[in-house]
């Protein structure tokens, strides 16, 4: 996941440390001063953009917004049009939020912009070194362990396979939410219950063993233990500083072995299951795992080590649960604010399915499910960037230089919300994509209108995934309950804020009312 991807609008930094933190940056100055290159180097076009300080380029203006990452972009994006550069420390970033633009870099000439950045020390602790289909940069390691994932886990034949664990999921989702409403007179947290639907699938697909919800909450709190050890510090944008967060980085290294520890037990359980065939009576046929013990990697000799099984499995599950949990979020939020989408499409699942509980095979009927499954996503992308993208080779775009190494992003809300490419961007409106007027392959390879799994080299390997999860459960909630407001009659919050993905500022807590 980008940097760009997680809150940064404060740091916290006592007086001493502040006073310690300018001195270097000012000696850090005086140096590049010193060793400047004469004004005759050849100087680099790169798009126009806000000007920075020295050393920090715009990292403490966009601290001194007090306002969020893509609230700072959306403004400058407003001041210097869709393709602009942003200087936040050592990172020098181009921001992207043009649909031809996107087309022509990631479709045109994907390739070359299909590798990855640099990690910071932080994250690489938890990446094994960048060995993950999302982290790798672009070549025989990324190739090889996104070819397994697609072909070996995510082919529609594999993926199939699950669609029991699914059923039995939606089944438990609704009985939790029941159960949930049943004690507190009707309320329910959505985002809560929804993560966790997707979190279980995710896990038996994953280690195709059965946990018990001791252990499924034991490693979703290890995950999210993992997402905010990696949140952005100052010294991932100003490298000079990292001896100042020394105890951090000691920290990272502990939560590692704490990871690593836990989530080790449910590879060795399952290696035992496979070893010794029935006497695991939990165990399925199949997982993701299964794919990785022995999975030849081009130009290594050896298989995944157990640390590296932890970082890909990890990744599994991360890449598929907070994305789907806020895609249901979102959506119930618009379901209540919109009682006749609700009621529409409350009856649009009625008349494909009378009085039998839904199942996937019933959405493809769906017409109005689908398309506002597809609002959603334009409305309310799982991240308002993509993650992070470079180039293989310095070349050009727009006519301003992309050196190599520097950081290209691509912001969202500004293609799904172009007035030049949709009517009405502003409004919720899932008819756009059944009049026929307005379509858009999310895939972009007819075109880029929304991408909030990405295009091209480096799309999401799980959108075909994500995507059921979403129709399935948002499905299965609407047949089961009427959702309304709580308190009664009040409005719902659409404001936003960056976590790991983009949730609502306020937690969506709804009142939900069995259907007879």
């Amino acid at each position: 996941m980008s940097l760009l991807s997680f809150p940064l609008t404060s740091f916290n930094i006592s007086p001493s440390l502040f006073f310690t933190i300018i001195s270097t940056l000012v000696s850090a100055f005086v140096i590049l001063f010193l060793t400047r290159k004469s004004s005759n180097s050849k100087r680099v076009n790169l798009p126009p953009g806000p000007p920075g300080w020295p050393v920090v380029g715009n990292l403490f203006q966009f601290a001194r917004s007090g306002k969020q990452f893509y609230e700072y972009a959306d403004d400058l994006r407003e001041k210097y049009g869709p393709i602009y550069t942003l200087r936040m420390g050592s990172r020098t970033m181009i921001i992207i939020s043009d649909a031809t633009l996107a087309h022509d870099v990631l479709i045109q000439r994907g390739p070359m912009f299909a590798t990855r950045p640099k990690e910071n020390p932080t994250r690489t602790i938890f990446s094994s070194n960048t060995f993950t289909v999302n982290a790798s940069v672009y070549g025989p390691v990324w190739r090889s362990l996104r070819r397994n994932m697609v072909q070996n886990m995510l082919s529609s034949t594999r993926f199939k396979e699950f669609w029991s664990l699914r059923r039995s999921a939606m089944d438990k989702l609704a009985d939790r939410i029941k159960s949930e409403a049943g004690e507190n007179n009707g309320l329910v947290w959505v985002l809560r219950n929804a993560r966790f639907a997707a979190f279980c699938i995710l896990l038996e697909m994953c280690f195709g063993i059965e946990m018990d919800e001791e252990s499924i909450l034991k490693m979703d709190a290890m995950m999210k233990k993992v997402l905010i050890t990696i949140d952005p510090r100052l010294d991932d944008y100003l490298p000079i500083l990292a001896p100042f967060y020394s105890k951090e980085r000691r920290r990272a290294l502990e939560v590692r072995r704490e990871q690593v520890e836990l989530v080790v037990g449910f590879i060795e359980r399952r290696r035992r299951a496979l070893r010794n065939p029935g006497t695991d009576k939990t165990a399925t046929s199949f997982s993701y795992l299964d794919t990785l013990f022995d999975l030849k990697i081009e130009g290594r000799k050896t298989t995944p080590s157990n640390e590296e099984l932890v970082t890909l499995c990890s990744e599994f599950l991360n890449g598929g649960t907070d994305t789907t949990g806020t895609a249901i979020e979102w959506g119930i939020a618009q379901l209540i604010a919109n009682p006749e989408i609700q009621s529409r499409l409350y009856d649009e699942i009625k008349s494909t399915v009378g009085d039998r509980a839904v199942e996937e095979k019933d959405v493809e009927k769906m017409v109005f499910l689908q398309a506002f499954v597809k609002e959603i996503l334009r409305k309310h992308p799982p991240t308002y960037f993509t993650l992070t993208h470079t180039v293989t080779e310095p070349t050009t775009v727009a006519g301003y230089d992309v050196p190599a190494g520097i950081n290209v992003e691509f912001y969202l809300p500004g293609i799904n919300e172009d007035p030049k490419i949709w009517s009405n961007p502003k409004k919720f409106d899932p008819d756009r994509f059944v009049s026929g007027k307005e379509d858009a392959d999310i895939t972009g390879v007819t075109g880029v209108k929304m991408m909030p799994f990405g295009v091209g080299r480096r799309i999401c390997p799980g959108l075909s995934m994500a995507t059921v999860h979403v129709h399935l459960m948002l499905a299965k909630m609407v047949q089961e309950f009427e959702w309304s407001a709580y308190p009664a009659g009040s409005e719902i919050d659409f404001a936003g804020k960056l976590e790991f993905t983009v949730v609502m500022m306020k937690p969506l807590r709804a009142m939900v009312k069995p259907r007879v």
